[in-house]
């Protein structure tokens, strides 16, 4: 079986154009990649909330999926800056894990991870788009190709450049989003018996991998199966985070997790086998009485039903808080710790501000103090559910406000 971390550049064929040669490297050792800053944005003291990532738990979930993935290798996905938990920090500790392949959505991320992993297999999710083949070059990066039309345009910049640097494949095997159909992919299945063929990665994508039982996992496995047929040698991924979980039938050669790296559950309905990773705290900024039959915040969607102790919180949508993440007089809102103490969220996010009623609290609330969004008994999952929406979502809308450190 062809190895999937073959080189990144390639000799090209005899009768071809010279490739384009590989970034000069000096011969003396060369220098390693600054390490990425553990901490960023405002300091603590003028941010409204501080979001602390835990590097170790990011390491010691990579290394929990990799041993269940066995003998298949265990690639990343850290786009969207590494589920917005911090692309360079990530990236680092991920290669120091053991990682060797990575995937992102874009481009410029593919450039961001080869800046520290120079001898990484990096594959771009969203493809190759007209005239970016000197760029895919120039970095190393490998086009996830979706469609014919890719493909044929791909082929066309390696026959004028003489580019080696390899591609995946992806075929559509059940989601209906990108790739390529499984009659188009059937097709063009006798291009791997030619020369320098490039197809370094045949791919797929599950759609219902969460639901264990869903009857579309077995019915993807299965033309995942019949494609490969037509693509003997090639190494081949299925499964995401929740597709590692379905058995040894998904895997294939590599399995490529993203938000299970980060803490978020890949087993919903079952106890989460990850570690968390994300923890925020943001600061008080006044605690005021509010009488009974008061209303609260923008269009007077909370009313109080007693006379009521509110906290008001220094954050806001603009910093990731979902504007439906409130209770009104028709839904019990969203939670937040304070002094270890759940306290619901009243009344409608604004900007910058939402408030949490402590009436029931029996110790004193002060401005100056913090509560806990996300962490302990608030894991990422519990703030998504109550938001009516899903982990992935909650992490990648983490606002830049906040002041960020990165824990080894």
């Amino acid at each position: 079986m062809q190895d999937i971390r073959q080189p990144l550049y390639a000799a090209p064929a005899s009768g071809h154009k010279q490739a384009m040669p590989p970034p000069r490297r000096s011969r003396a050792a060369p220098r390693p990649p600054p390490a990425p800053p553990l901490a960023a944005g405002p300091s603590a003291d003028e941010a409204g909330g501080v979001l602390t990532i835990s590097l170790a738990a990011v390491a010691a979930n990579y290394r929990a999926l990799a041993r269940r993935s066995l003998p298949a290798e265990c690639a990343a996905v850290v786009k969207a800056d590494a589920y917005g938990c911090g692309l360079e920090q990530v990236t680092a500790t991920l290669l120091a894990a053991g990682c060797k392949t990575f995937f992102v959505a874009h481009l410029a991320e593919a450039r961001r991870v080869r800046q520290l992993a120079p001898e990484a297999a990096i594959y771009v999710l969203n493809g190759y788009t007209t005239g970016t083949g000197p760029a895919f070059a120039e970095c190393g990066a490998r086009p996830v190709i979706n469609s014919a039309v890719e493909l044929a345009e791909w082929d066309q910049f390696v026959a004028a450049s003489g580019w080696r640097g390899g591609i995946a494949l992806h075929v559509d095997t059940g989601i209906n989003r990108l790739g390529l159909s499984l009659a188009e992919a059937a097709a063009v299945a006798s291009r791997i018996h030619a020369p320098n063929h490039g197809i370094a990665l045949l791919m797929s994508h599950f759609a219902c991998s969460e639901v264990s039982g869903h009857p579309l996992n077995a019915l993807q496995i299965q033309r995942f199966r019949d494609i490969r047929m037509l693509y003997r040698g090639i190494p081949a991924s299925l499964a995401n985070s929740s597709g590692i979980f379905l058995g040894d039938a998904a895997h294939a050669d590599m399995v490529r997790p993203g938000a299970a790296l980060f803490g978020v559950n890949p087993t919903p309905g079952a106890a989460n086998p990850m570690q968390p990773v994300v923890e925020l705290k943001c600061r008080i900024l006044q605690v005021r009485d509010v009488a009974r039959d008061e209303t609260v915040g923008y269009g007077a969607t909370w009313t109080a039903k007693r006379d009521t102790r509110l906290a008001v919180i220094a954050a806001g949508y603009a910093d990731g808080i979902p504007r439906a993440a409130a209770a009104t007089a028709a839904e019990p809102g969203r939670h937040v710790l304070v002094g270890g103490a759940i306290c619901p969220i009243v009344g409608r996010i604004s900007m910058d501000l939402f408030t949490v009623d402590v009436t029931d609290l029996p110790q004193s609330v002060q401005r100056g103090d913090w509560v806990t969004l996300i962490g302990g008994e608030l894991d990422i999952d519990r703030v998504a559910a109550e938001a009516g929406t899903i982990g992935y979502e909650i992490l990648t809308g983490l606002g830049r406000r906040y002041h960020r450190v990165w824990t080894p």
